[in-house]
């Protein structure tokens, strides 16, 4: 359904409006890009493909990457992004879980062990698009599931968020509330187009006629040099990426005067980060998105917002989005009091993939648990607090304490661990770990590190690891006390969750 409303509707009334840049010196016009993915559709039913199957991207940001989406949504095949930075252990059990039919991946990246029907690295073989005299029809479910967003679970078994057509049209529609979509304009994929915050912007742009270019990976110096080339207008960067291109001496001489909007979320965006960002980009609006991959976006600070009062909101819920705050029986609370953030709307997932006992965990009264503790003000703004579910957010990369305890629990030597995230004013967030080893082991935080290393993807290892002589804070039910673990490193931090 939702190809209908984006890129087919495109080709309809902006067919020869530049769409997406194939090279950094040609660009497709929105009736080529439209021919490209029919064809590419077809090639797709050729092979077997049908509605409800899956096909797996293993991919960098790239122009590939956006007409494989839009070649799946056009048939109804359920597209499932993969991580790129996820190790090759992690990579095959998002495959093990959602069963794909195809894998499309780059050389470049990890080579999964899980073996597909169907395998095509992109960068070695024969594209698999050609000519057809049969174009497959369009497929045209409100309802059907788009894409499997998988997010890594407490317990470290993966977990595929299914996302409907209706969803990612309705954050499509969210996001316009807060970054205005101007017709004509060009966006830029910086951020990873495997995560939520960037994934329903491809669809976006051809409803309003915008240009898409792609950033196979993200660096001060080449996004200057993009913006400049292709006057990007929009673009969606984690802090991460915006504290790099403030640190970046070069970049007050290049042209980013076309610039206009700079949406951000994924972590903490510290004030001073935000005055430095105004000082290089004075003419920018800023948009801070607050979301979830099972919601995609529920809350947006606009330009005009971020006020010194304000600077720690993740701002006000778009049209078509409920946000309340609940106390542990369900129950909204009032202004001012804290509790856990919930949310419905069009937007909401549908649930998790083979997986209805945490479905039916993450729903209550109607309202999706977004498992974050925070409030909201007389104003309808919002603030965070802290996290029900121990997820550290660094360089706006989701990491679950649970699935980095399990990994270090595994090694011998360990008798006790908790993961809780500490600040840091770059990444927002560092994964820390404390241990306690067992009686007459020895080993060091180095052996640990790597044993870590070996398993898990890179931005999910301990920055920190201190061990314990004593057993580590428990409550009265034996669960470890967390809080007080992490309490000595966030004295004087001015905001601990974004």
């Amino acid at each position: 359904m939702i190809y209908s409303h984006s890129m087919e509707r495109a080709a309809r009334f902006f067919p020869e409006q530049p769409a997406l840049y194939v090279t950094q010196d040609h660009r497709l016009t929105f009736r080529e890009l439209h021919n490209r993915v029919i064809s590419l559709a077809a090639a797709l039913t050729r092979r077997g493909f049908n509605a409800g199957d899956r096909l797996a991207l293993l991919l960098p940001n790239g122009p590939e990457y956006l007409e494989w989406v839009y070649a799946c949504s056009r048939l109804g095949v359920i597209v499932v992004p993969i991580n790129t930075r996820l190790s090759v252990v992690e990579i095959d059990r998002v495959l093990a879980d959602a069963s794909p039919r195809g894998l499309v991946r780059h050389s470049s990246l990890p080579a999964p062990t899980v073996r597909v029907s169907c395998e095509l690295v992109i960068d070695r073989e024969e594209p698999l698009d050609g000519p057809t005299d049969t174009p497959p029809a369009a497929y045209y479910d409100p309802e059907a599931i788009l894409a499997l967003m998988y997010t890594s679970g407490t317990t470290g078994r993966p977990k595929g968020v299914m996302l409907t057509h209706t969803n990612v049209l309705s954050s499509v529609h969210n996001f316009n509330y807060w970054m205005r979509y101007r017709e004509g304009a060009v966006y830029l994929h910086a951020a990873p187009i495997f995560h939520i915050a960037d994934f329903p912007a491809m669809f976006a742009a051809p409803v309003f006629g915008g240009c898409q270019v792609a950033l196979p990976r993200f660096t001060p110096a080449t996004f200057c040099e993009v913006v400049e080339k292709h006057q990007v207008n929009n673009t969606v960067l984690v802090p991460t990426m915006i504290n790099l291109l403030t640190q970046f001496a070069e970049a007050r001489h290049r042209d980013l005067s076309s610039l206009e909007v700079l949406a951000y979320g994924g972590s903490p965006m510290a004030p001073e980060l935000i005055r430095r960002t105004r000082d290089l980009l004075p003419n920018v609006k800023l948009v801070q998105v607050y979301g979830l991959s099972e919601t995609g976006y529920l809350t947006g600070l606009q330009d005009q917002e971020h006020t010194d009062g304000r600077l720690m909101s993740c701002g006000r819920p778009g049209s078509g989005i409920e946000v309340q705050v609940a106390d542990e029986s369900g129950k909204e609370v009032q202004a001012g009091q804290r509790g856990e953030l919930v949310a419905r709307g069009a937007n909401v997932m549908r649930g998790y993939w083979n997986d209805p006992e945490d479905t039916a965990a993450a729903f209550r009264n109607g309202f999706f648990r977004t498992g974050d503790v925070g409030y909201h003000d007389a104003g309808g703004y919002f603030y965070l607090l802290d996290r029900l579910k121990d997820m550290i957010v660094t360089g706006g990369e989701n990491v679950y304490s649970g699935e980095v305890e399990a990994v270090i629990f595994d090694h011998l030597a360990v008798r006790e661990v908790a993961v809780f995230g500490i600040p840091d004013p770059q990444w927002g967030e560092l994964v820390a770990a404390s241990v306690v080893l067992k009686p007459g082991m020895n080993v060091t935080a180095e052996a640990l590190i790597g044993h870590c290393r070996e398993r898990l993807a890179n931005y999910k290892v301990p920055r920190h690891l201190e061990f314990s002589e004593t057993d580590l804070p428990k409550n009265g039910s034996g669960k470890v006390l967390k809080r007080l673990l992490r309490e000595r490193f966030w004295v004087g931090a001015k905001r601990a969750v974004g």
